[in-house]
């Protein structure tokens, strides 16, 4: 069955927000939702100025949109959801992207964090943080993080999405496989799409494989694996694009992918299935990216980052018709 989005429109950009706090001066990246009784509250990553390295951070925030008008903001989020590490540690540069659910009364957060290299320009880990003020705040597990690198996930180990199912918590992220060099000789990272569970969402059993195939190659890199459970069923939503040139040739850069699975474990991608693409002109004409599925008085809606891997902000899309 074919999937049909509508685009709705460009819901956020903080560059549209006048008087934005200067840890929030552009970015919204990897949007996903948590549902409160009258608004939606959206986490995404932002990032302030470079220092003068041209160096970024960044940060987790949120915002909270109103329920019945979700092009309406009710309130932004005043200071970073998260503390940058301290000297050393994995989450001294930064904490994105972030993916946050609710259990039991609190909010779960797993989040990337990430360390400056020298021969490459970053790597990634995964830590832990809880909130028990509805997400205004966040309380770190510890100083490290509870999903690293292993001997198959060499580095990189990044975009995390958190679901429960069946009290088991599931992990799916992105694994880096390789560092290739452009033109240029600046380094890419690929990276493929993994799983792993959890009973207490510190000790991780990986399914150590990828979990999808590539469309595009070896060097295609897959991002974002946003998993929704409908009609007996888990839809994944992901974005992928090519290895290098991606940054300025948008053919080359993130689209949407479909994948569906009865068991978490085996999946069928078909991306025929997706036909949201880029515009023609505008905010998202250039890549479509960071996809996060969520149902809202019976309807299911995506929000995706835009151009510039979120540098112009989220937009929203509705599905017609129902997941099958």
């Amino acid at each position: 069955m074919q999937l049909t989005w509508e685009k709705l429109g460009l819901v956020f950009d903080p560059e549209l927000i006048p008087e934005r706090p200067d840890w929030m001066v552009n970015f919204a990246q990897a949007p996903n939702v948590v549902i409160f009784d009258s608004f939606i509250r959206v986490f995404f990553c932002c990032r302030p100025k470079p220092d003068e390295n041209k160096q970024f951070v960044s940060y987790c925030a949120f915002v909270d949109l109103d329920k019945t008008d979700l092009f309406k903001v009710l309130n932004i989020s005043q200071k970073p959801l998260l503390s940058l590490g301290d000297l050393g540690t994995f989450d001294e540069f930064g904490t994105y992207p972030v993916s946050v659910t609710e259990d039991s009364g609190e909010l779960i957060a797993i989040y990337g964090g990430w360390q400056r290299c020298e021969s490459v320009p970053f790597n990634i880990s995964l830590g832990l943080a809880r909130s028990h003020d509805k997400g205004v705040s966040f309380t770190k597990h510890g100083p490290g993080p509870v999903l690293s690198h292993s001997p198959n996930e060499p580095f990189i180990v990044t975009s995390p999405k958190l679901r429960k199912y069946n009290d088991t918590w599931y992990l799916a992220y992105t694994a880096g496989r390789k560092w290739i060099l452009d033109e240029e000789g600046r380094p890419e990272i690929i990276y493929k799409m993994r799983m792993a569970t959890s009973k207490d969402l510190v000790n991780w059993t990986r399914l150590d494989r990828d979990i999808i195939d590539s469309k595009l190659g070896d060097d295609e890199a897959q991002a974002c694996p946003d998993i929704f459970y409908a009609a007996g069923k888990y839809h994944m939503f992901f974005c992928y694009r090519q290895g290098l040139d991606f940054r300025s040739n948008k053919n080359n850069s993130y689209r949407i992918g479909y994948a569906s699975s009865v068991d978490l474990q085996q999946w069928h991608r078909d991306d025929s299935k997706v036909d949201l693409d880029v515009s023609e002109t505008g905010w998202d004409s250039e890549m479509v990216a960071y996809p996060t599925v969520f149902e809202l008085d019976g309807t299911v809606y995506m929000l995706y980052a835009g151009n510039g891997n979120g540098k112009t902000g989220f937009g929203l899309a509705k599905l017609h018709g129902a997941l099958g």
